[in-house]
């Protein structure tokens, strides 16, 4: 398989937020291929030889397997690592532990609580770092949602996704992510929950160039016309102490099959990046209908992963 025009086209991935449309629609394409053809029963060795460290200081189902299962079928290998084995800024400073890790291994993934920590990182680090996710950013996971609306709805150019709950990290990269691929992204939230000024600032500007829109607004309605209604979790890890308070306020915001139906549209996706607190922000009817493509957009994480590894990693 011929990569060479997909390799090296960045260092590291922290953010989508400078990752151009180019870049992404390589990505698209060669997870496709790959995908297609893991399911032919062929496979790739593009990494051969290659080890990644996996830095989780949050713990994870779909980040740690699809990583992992993404090294092993690319012919690499991955090796885990936990907060508690590295101690990550706290044993060892964060700069230390990238140059340290680069003289082991030919990339770094991390799941970290805050981005600062990514950041460093991708500074320190001589070798690849992507953000398997911060408290600002969840780029893998964009690249594979848009990748899934792409397989289902076979064009991303003038679609429209809105997403429904919490202004978060996965908010940010579903803005950065859409604008520059001209999906226009609502985000419906709660007053005070909306995501930070300056992404959307930044998609506002992307968007100009390839006729996406974005709107952040408080009013439910505003998913009239939504190709795609997305949720998250109201509170993330970390955020537990506020679990009772957020259910409160973001109970209006529920997607269910009420408010699947203000879309208009009988043919819109429901998505999730999961895991789904089933009867919080989304409804079991709403999940395990035929609309929603949750377990798709989880397939998709490996997929994803592995063109990014390969963009990343192969040829270093």
């Amino acid at each position: 398989m011929k990569t060479k025009h997909l390799t090296n086209l960045r260092k590291d991935l922290t953010s989508l937020s400078d990752v151009t449309k180019a870049e992404l629609e390589a990505w698209f394409e060669l997870a496709g291929r790959l995908k297609k053809e893991l399911k032919a029963g062929k496979t790739h060795h593009l990494l051969a030889g290659k080890n990644l460290a996996m830095i989780f200081q949050k713990s994870s189902t779909r980040t740690r397997v699809s990583f992992e299962i993404a090294m092993r079928q690319l012919g690499g290998g991955g090796l885990y690592l936990s907060g508690n084995e590295l101690q990550l800024g706290r044993g060892e400073t964060i700069a230390d532990t990238a140059q340290v890790l680069s003289r082991y291994c030919d990339g770094i993934m991390a799941r970290v609580y805050a981005h600062s920590d990514i950041a460093t990182l991708a500074k320190h680090a001589s070798v690849p770092v992507i953000n398997g996710l911060s408290d600002f950013s969840h780029p893998c996971q964009a690249v594979a949602d848009y990748l899934t609306v792409l397989e289902h709805k076979g064009r991303l150019q003038g679609l429209t996704l809105a997403y429904v709950g919490d202004g978060n990290n996965v908010a940010h990269s579903l803005l950065y992510g859409g604008a520059k691929l001209g999906v226009s992204v609502t985000i419906v939230c709660p007053k005070g929950y909306e995501p930070q000024k300056a992404v959307v600032d930044r998609a506002e500007s992307d968007g100009r160039q390839t006729g996406a829109r974005v709107l952040v607004t408080n009013d439910v309605s505003a998913v009239k016309g939504a190709d795609v209604v997305y949720t998250d979790v109201w509170a993330s890890m970390g955020q537990e102490k506020e679990h009772e308070e957020r259910v409160r306020i973001f109970k209006p915001y529920q997607v269910n099959d009420r408010l699947m139906a203000m879309t208009g549209k009988n043919d819109a996706l429901f998505m999730h990046c999961l895991p789904a607190h089933r009867g919080e922000e989304v409804t079991d009817e709403v999940v395990d209908s035929p609309n929603s493509v949750v377990f798709d957009e989880a397939e998709n994480r490996l997929h994803a992963q592995k063109a990014i590894l390969v963009s990343l990693m192969a040829g270093r």
